[in-house]
């Protein structure tokens, strides 16, 4: 099964701090299969990883590029997109 990826654009006004970081990694962790995230031309990392994901220093409107292996990869993938590109700091 070959990987897949996705670019994303993120949307939250505060960008990926403490709780859109642990909204995003608990849904990562809770996949069932490897995904990563990557900001720009960085490195990946593990996406379930909430410390992993703050330390990359994602703000609004930069595009992170998500990569998972497995059953359900794209499914996965739209899950996490929707979630990464949803202002979660919209009162």
């Amino acid at each position: 099964m070959p990987v897949t990826t996705r670019t994303v654009r993120i949307g939250s006004a505060h960008g990926l701090h403490a709780r859109p970081a642990k909204l995003f990694a608990q849904a990562a962790k809770d996949a069932g299969i490897p995904v990563t995230i990557a900001k720009d031309a960085g490195g990946p990392v593990n996406a379930a990883s909430i410390l992993g994901v703050i330390a990359l220093g994602i703000e609004q409107g930069d595009y992170v590029t998500l990569t998972a292996d497995g059953d359900n990869a794209e499914v996965i993938l739209d899950l996490l997109s929707e979630l990464l590109s949803t202002d979660h700091d919209a009162a």
